[in-house]
Parts: C-alpha cells; sequence; structure tokens
C-alpha cells in the first residue's frame, strides 16, 4: 500500500486517504493505517531517543507528507509526573500524572489541532470551523492562526469565559450557541457548503485522532517501552481513548513493545454519561463502576460544561468495544467530586481542569471498591490547567446565536 490509507474500524475495509468524511459505509469510523514496515525503517527506540522532544518526533507514523505543511507551536512531551505518597496511601504499586496542561493552549487539545491543522495546510484549505465545549475551540483558533487559515468556533454559551475570550485572540471568528455542543455541530453542518468550512469536528477529518495518538506514543517511551496497568482518562467525544488505543496496538505491531494492553477507564460526569449507560446495556459489557457521591463543598462546586459533556460522541460502538476488549470500565463522578478533587490536585501544586480532576475523582473512587489492585501501575491525564475556568463573565462583544440564520444575520451586522 502507499504510506498511508484509511481503514474501517468496523469492517476493516480500506480506502484510499482523504481529509474529510471519516464514515464508511457500514457506519464505522475511519482511522488512519499506515505501511509499518515502511514506518520501521527510520522508527526505532534508537532513532526516537535522538528527537526533539515534541510530539513530532514520532512524524513516521503522522499523515503529513512534507514537514513544511507542519503546524507546530511546541506541542507534546508533556511531565509524568509520580505521585509516591499516594501510592502508599492508597495501596497502589505507582501512581502518575500526565501533565497535558503544560502544551502550548494550556490543554491536551493542542495535539490534535497540530495534525488536523496540518493536515488543512496540506489540503490547501482555507477556512476550518469546530464545535467546541472550550478547549477544542482555542487550539483551532491558535493553530488556525499560526497557519493563516481562518477559524470559525461555536460555543455553547455557558463555556468558561476564558476560553471564550482567548478565541478571538487568536483571530477566530467566535460564536456563542444557545443550545449544546450537538446544536453548536448543527449550525457547522448547516452552513459548512455555503461557507466553504472543512468541519474539525470530532471524528469528522483525521488528524485530531492522530495527535490525540501521540499522547499513547509518548507514554510508552516515557515508561521505558511498556504500557501503564491503568489508564484513567476523561471521556467526552472519545479521540483520545480511541488515539491512545491505536497507538498501542501500532507499537505492538513494529515490535517495540510485547506486553498486555492497558486497562481503560472512561471518567464522564453525571447527568451526561452515554458511555457509562452504553456498557450498562451492553449485554457483554464490562460493568461500569458505581460512584458514591460526595457530600457538597460549597462555593468549589465547578459550572457546566466540562469537556465531558458530549451527549453523542461520534464513535459510542468504538468506544465500548476498546473499554471492553482491554478488560477496563467507565464511571461517572458528581460536581462535589470533581471540585473536592481538584482542591485536592492543587494542594498537590497540579492545577487541574474539571476534566482532570474527575480522573483524580474517579481513581479515588475505585480504589474504594477494589477495582484498582495494589500491584496496578495508574496513570491519569490532566487534560488543561485550572485557570481556563476562572469563573468571570463573557466579553458582551461575542455574539449569542441558535441557528445558522442567526450566524448569518450577525455576519451581516
Amino acid at each position: 500500500m502507499k504510506q498511508w490509507e484509511l481503514q474501517c474500524s468496523r469492517c476493516s475495509a480500506k480506502l484510499p486517504f482523504r481529509y474529510q468524511d471519516m464514515k464508511c459505509t457500514c457506519g464505522g469510523t475511519l482511522l488512519v493505517n499506515y505501511d509499518l514496515e515502511h514506518v520501521a525503517q527510520t522508527f526505532s527506540k534508537t532513532s526516537l531517543a535522538l528527537r526533539y522532544p515534541s510530539m513530532w518526533r514520532y512524524h513516521e507514523l503522522l499523515p503529513i507528507h512534507d514537514p513544511s505543511h507542519i503546524i507546530s507551536l511546541g506541542e507534546g512531551w508533556t511531565p509524568l509526573l509520580r505521585l509516591p505518597e499516594w501510592e502508599s496511601k492508597l495501596s497502589l504499586k505507582r501512581l502518575m500524572i500526565k501533565r497535558e496542561e503544560q502544551n502550548p493552549t494550556g490543554s491536551f487539545k493542542s495535539r490534535g489541532f497540530s495534525v488536523a491543522v496540518s493536515l488543512l495546510k496540506q489540503a490547501g484549505a482555507t477556512k476550518a470551523a469546530v464545535p467546541s465545549n472550550g478547549n477544542a475551540a482555542s487550539a483551532l483558533a491558535a493553530y488556525a492562526g499560526r497557519a493563516g487559515i481562518q477559524a470559525f468556533v461555536f460555543i455553547p454559551m455557558d463555556c468558561p469565559s476564558l476560553i471564550v475570550d482567548e478565541c478571538p485572540m487568536y483571530g477566530a471568528t467566535t460564536v456563542l450557541v444557545d443550545g449544546f455542543i450537538h446544536d453548536a455541530a448543527a449550525i457547522i453542518e448547516s452552513g459548512r457548503i455555503e461557507q466553504g468550512w472543512v468541519n474539525v469536528g470530532t471524528l469528522k477529518e483525521p488528524g485530531r485522532v492522530e495527535g490525540k495518538k501521540t499522547m499513547g506514543l509518548e507514554l510508552a517511551e516515557q515508561l521505558g517501552w511498556t504500557f501503564p496497568d491503568v489508564i484513567i482518562y476523561p471521556t467526552g467525544g472519545g479521540s483520545g481513548i480511541i488515539g491512545m488505543w491505536k497507538a498501542f496496538l501500532e507499537l505492538k505491531e513494529l515490535g517495540l513493545i510485547d506486553c498486555d494492553m492497558p486497562r481503560f477507564v472512561c471518567v464522564q460526569e453525571e447527568g451526561c454519561q452515554p458511555i457509562v449507560d452504553g456498557l450498562k446495556r451492553s449485554s457483554g459489557g464490562t460493568p461500569p463502576i458505581e460512584s458514591n457521591t460526595a457530600s457538597p463543598v460549597g462555593d468549589r462546586i465547578i459550572p457546566n460544561p466540562t469537556g465531558m459533556r458530549v451527549p453523542n460522541p461520534p464513535d459510542l460502538e468504538l468506544l465500548l468495544s476498546i473499554v471492553e476488549q482491554s478488560g477496563g470500565t467507565a464511571i461517572a463522578v458528581s460536581k462535589a467530586q470533581i471540585a473536592q478533587a481538584t482542591h485536592s490536585l492543587g494542594s498537590e501544586g497540579i492545577s487541574s481542569s474539571p476534566e482532570g480532576a474527575a480522573t483524580w475523582a474517579a481513581m479515588l473512587a475505585l480504589c474504594d471498591k477494589g477495582w484498582l489492585r495494589p500491584t496496578d501501575s495508574v496513570v491519569l491525564f490532566n487534560t488543561s490547567h485550572a485557570m481556563k475556568y476562572a469563573k468571570l463573565g463573557a466579553s458582551a462583544a461575542i455574539p449569542i446565536i441558535r441557528t445558522y440564520d442567526d450566524f448569518m444575520i450577525y455576519r451581516n451586522l
């Protein structure tokens, strides 16, 4: 085959590479499939050890054929922090936090949009749009600004105001939507053809999964070319779970790692838990873990939304399959638990987003239930830093819309 193509995650059909329309006719998601024999010619433990510490050190496993198209702000190679005192308290073999808040736009979204915008540049696209609960919007805005591509971001109006105000700073056309993320996505689809937008929403193009995949490649390298026993990850649309699972399979096929796959734990927020509910419905599924709701903690309770608030993940079937194959589970935690976890991580010197704090809350619940074992090596992902979620008023300059027609009225004012 060529250096890469697309392969359906459901029926395994193989198709030529393309930049949009990531659904197979069977309904499965199309993912990038690499010629790993070709990759292995230059991709080795020895060669990687000599490379610059960014996610682009893994360029053979990213679908960019011309390095001049790469749009980078220095993303990746984030710290993996070990917490030995908590290992003793919780009787865990090893407990680590992957500090994705140290990426250029303050969140893990930098990885996905570095690749997605590089693909836009490679394809000659000039406009891109994304529906987002927050961090994806600011990441697209920053990387599109770097690339000279017009960005249009559509954000639910209860998104944290600092994230909203960050987007126009990077030059993005920024609009608040009176609704949820799927309402924002509907607006983009309504105007996509007329406006000439490339929709870079979750699983709408190949780059975001591939960028998120580098979290898995990096984690394996930082752990001395092995996998942790458990990965606890805040899950909304699920591209990070899909990407890391894909990364681990590629590393095993390349012969760089020979150990069991990690057990994936998808963490969601109570009230918006499609993966938790999906596992309950699955006849052969791994039962989700029930979390004990903590007592309220007053003003520390974080507002909606979080990046986990995605009622309809683009490929729920694929996410459930990954969790089940890995022997993992899913768990929903309350706002009170998230707020308490934010405080606990802050006491450790870690600025954690609500999503990152949710992984800490989930880890405590999994320890209480005995699901985590004393022999387990556990990695939590802190996906963004806390200050993006500070409670400030939204800028009066940001318009609020309900439909694509409202957007056109705003644009013509």
